[in-house]
């Protein structure tokens, strides 16, 4: 990818093209765009939180409650490079994000982060993970994903800010051709990792960023609402839809106040979303029919508050209004897959435009990633689909505008485990 011609775009869309472009390409043209007014970078130093995930705290909230996604994010796969062995690249790393931390402050201002390890990078080692973390490989989980590719690279680390400056900068620290961050030294961990193709995803949230990032393949007009935080035009992440940090923390064994992770590539058909369907339409499938008969939702949703107002049914009783609606509302599903009415899966997807297509990194946290096989089999819909004359995808929520294209599974330690884990916790 390269940056557009600066005449031609609006200021956000700039910097969101040089974060998704990175490098010292990038991070030249961030910086160079914010010269006028740029801001120091706030400097850390400050103890962190134990749980790696534990970013509520530090996330602004609206004013019902809603906590707000940084804007930029950035996701980079890693591999150990051949012959490396975690115990040799343990303490560089440990290093080099010890110098990130002290560099930047965490919090969405400056920098949230998190170090995940896929079952990948724990088969080189004679011992297994304990019966605590439940990780999988990742792997087909419905008829309907006929070309999924698994990611399973060693490490994923998903760095986030509101600033695409300390973003670029933080990645060029770590891997990159900078030597420092902040001003602070950096490790050099040239030779300890490899970077598999595909290594580097990019995206954005926040109200105005879909709309002024619409001009992509496959779509005509700009339907995209000003206002909407996401492609497929609601607001997401209502607060009575999210669980607490604490839901999807392990609670026992080595790596107790860690998480699993789940990441998908969704691409999003958004014309025919918004150019087959009316608003009334789009609400029946995102929502659910009564919400739309009672024009419950006005705009992108902001009208609800912290909560979609969908109550959870029994799969029979879904299958019933299924039968008589003749659709069924994606969150409808979803409320379907909550235990004791609580939502299972933390979710803190973004958008994104990474091979200028329209899509979703779906990122969701869990205790196990079976709570999210769960919560995807319940957003499938198959039980309606063969019970209610709803299709596969057609009028079953949104599957017939979104397409999984990439999977992978993770551990997410707690912070003292981040760097290179054995599995049974050990850091020598």
């Amino acid at each position: 990818m390269t940056l557009p011609n600066r005449a031609a775009v609006s200021r956000r869309e700039y910097l969101k093209a040089a974060v998704a472009v990175g490098g010292t390409a990038g991070l030249a043209a961030c910086m160079e765009e914010l010269d006028d007014e740029h801001e120091s970078i706030p400097t850390g130093g400050e103890p962190l939180p134990d749980r790696q995930h534990a970013w509520n705290e530090m996330l602004s909230v609206d004013d019902d409650g809603n906590h707000h996604s940084p804007k930029h994010h950035v996701l980079r796969y890693v591999n150990l490079a051949d012959g490396v062995e975690p115990s040799e690249a343990r303490k560089p790393f440990a290093e080099a994000l010890a110098a990130m931390t002290d560099a930047i402050a965490w919090g969405p201002e400056g920098l949230l982060f998190t170090v995940g390890y896929s079952p990948a990078y724990f088969e080189r080692f004679d011992a297994s993970l304990p019966e605590s973390v439940d990780l999988p490989e990742p792997q087909p989980l419905t008829d309907l994903e006929s070309d999924v590719t698994f990611d399973e690279a060693d490490l994923l680390i998903h760095l986030a800010s509101d600033r695409p400056d300390i973003l670029l900068e933080a990645e060029e620290g770590l891997f990159g051709e900078a030597d420092r961050i902040n001003g602070v030294d950096v490790p050099d961990l040239e030779g300890l990792f490899t970077f598999p193709e595909y290594d580097r995803r990019t995206g954005f949230v926040g109200a105005g960023l879909p709309a002024e990032n619409q001009d992509i393949r496959g779509i005509s007009g700009e339907p995209v609402p000003e206002e909407a935080p996401f492609f497929m035009g609601f607001r997401s992440g209502f607060a009575e839809s999210q669980p607490s940090e604490d839901r999807v923390t392990l609670s026992e064994g080595p790596f107790a106040g860690g998480t699993t992770q789940h990441v998908e590539k969704l691409d999003i058909q958004l014309n025919a979303w918004f150019n087959q369907e009316n608003h009334h339409q789009r609400v029946a499938k995102m929502f659910s029919p009564e919400h739309a008969r009672e024009e419950l939702v006005e705009g992108v949703g902001e009208n609800l508050g912290n909560a979609t107002g969908i109550e959870p049914k029994e799969m029979t009783a879904l299958i019933d209004t299924a039968r008589e609606d003749g659709v069924v509302g994606h969150a409808q599903k979803a409320a379907a897959a909550r235990e004791d009415g609580q939502p299972i899966i933390l979710r803190r997807d973004f958008n994104t435009t990474d091979d200028e297509q329209a899509g979703l990194h779906f990122l969701s946290l869990q205790e196990e990633i079976t709570d999210f096989v769960t919560t995807r089999e319940a957003m499938t819909g198959a039980a309606i689909a063969d019970s209610s004359g709803v299709g596969s995808r057609i009028n079953n929520g949104i599957l017939q505008y979104i397409f999984v294209r990439r999977r992978g599974n993770f551990l997410v330690p707690p912070r003292e485990l981040q760097s290179m884990p054995t599995p049974t916790g050990a850091t020598e």
